[in-house]
């Protein structure tokens, strides 16, 4: 495996101009993490940002990023909002450029706690007033061990719990989003849990996972075949609104990291071009974001590549449209101005 010190050569080996460089961009995905040897806060952020593409706002999403030390349990994810809230400020402070990072701030809050749950948003909410928007809870589970690593302590059907919709229940309460992250054979549950909560927002992050390894390794077509009827069902629930990027981790299995030069914007566009257009054919383009996962995605892809080949498939679409799924969506659900 190349290690982390390497990445930004092997980056570097593949460079492009921006395409659309004046397209403006709101990236509704990215993380800010300091773990041993990758660091990912707002200088390595801007770095990417300012690459080329006109991107003028970004949302951050968790990560277990920075909790609290110490104090109730249930309200450490809190250190991660007031975290980023701090972030944010530097960014609108202007000293880092136009661009406002973390203008929305989606934290964790543990879902499995019912109604009691409410506590936490209210303390996410009071640590970022302006820019706190919403929650995510991973509920990503597979029967086979080799998926499971990271995510081993969650357990199946989550969505279908009781208290896990009692908690989305207090989301409504509050006006606030629940953004979604899982693997591809779990996406009728969320089809489940969209239609039982109707005035619920939410997102479906990275296409909902669609695998590459372990027991879905070579099997691209035959998955794609299923996820293609799954997401179509899933667009009947006109509250759902679905993040389109997120596809070049490693567990996604095209392998772009294990390669000796990093893909250009053509060939990414090629490889994954069918999962974008079949989204925003079923959902529509104004219920769909594309979305960089960085740094995650980072593995495999730069920053400005990565955009390139967003605007390469869309290229047929209209301005209008185009408008919608570079930033018009995604300023719309997380209610950035």
């Amino acid at each position: 495996m190349r290690q982390i010190s390497d990445q930004s050569t092997w980056l570097a080996q593949v460079e492009e101009a921006a395409l659309e460089p004046g397209l403006p961009i709101l990236d509704p995905h990215h993380h800010l993490w300091d773990h041993p040897g990758s660091r990912y806060f707002l200088d390595e952020l801007c770095e990417d940002t300012y690459s080329g593409h006109n991107v003028v706002a970004t949302v951050f999403v968790e990560c277990g990023s920075m909790y609290r030390a110490s104090g109730p349990e249930h309200l450490r994810p809190v250190g991660e909002t007031e975290f980023v809230n701090g972030v944010a400020a530097q960014s609108a402070s202007g000293a880092y450029g136009p661009m406002r990072a973390c203008a929305g701030i989606v934290s964790h809050a543990d879902m499995t706690l019912g109604s009691a749950v409410g506590e936490v948003l209210d303390a996410h909410i009071a640590a970022a007033p302006a820019r706190f928007r919403g929650i995510r809870h991973i509920t990503a589970w597979d029967p086979n061990p080799q998926l499971q690593g990271t995510f081993s302590h969650l357990t199946k059907g989550m969505l279908g719990e009781t208290k896990f919709r009692q908690a989305a229940a207090e989301l409504v309460k509050r006006g606030l989003s629940f953004d979604a992250f899982f693997y591809h054979p779990q996406i009728p549950e969320l089809t489940e849990f969209a239609r039982a909560l109707p005035d619920l927002t939410i997102i479906l992050d990275h296409f909902g996972g669609p695998m590459g390894i372990g027991p879905y390794e070579g099997k691209k077509a035959e998955i794609f075949v299923q996820w293609k009827k799954d997401m179509a069902e899933l667009a009947k629930c006109p509250n759902v609104n679905v993040k389109i990027g997120g596809i070049n981790m490693p567990m996604n299995g095209f392998g772009w990291h294990k390669q000796a030069l990093p893909p250009t914007s053509e060939a990414l566009a090629a490889a994954t071009r069918d999962y974008y257009l079949h989204t925003i054919d079923v959902f529509g383009p104004s219920r769909c974001m594309f979305e960089s996962n960085f740094p995650v995605d980072k593995r495999s892809v730069s920053y400005g590549i990565m955009w390139n080949a967003f605007k390469r498939i869309a290229s047929g679409f209209s301005a209008t449209d185009k408008a919608a799924l570079f930033a018009g969506c995604a300023s719309r659900v997380y209610r950035i101005g």
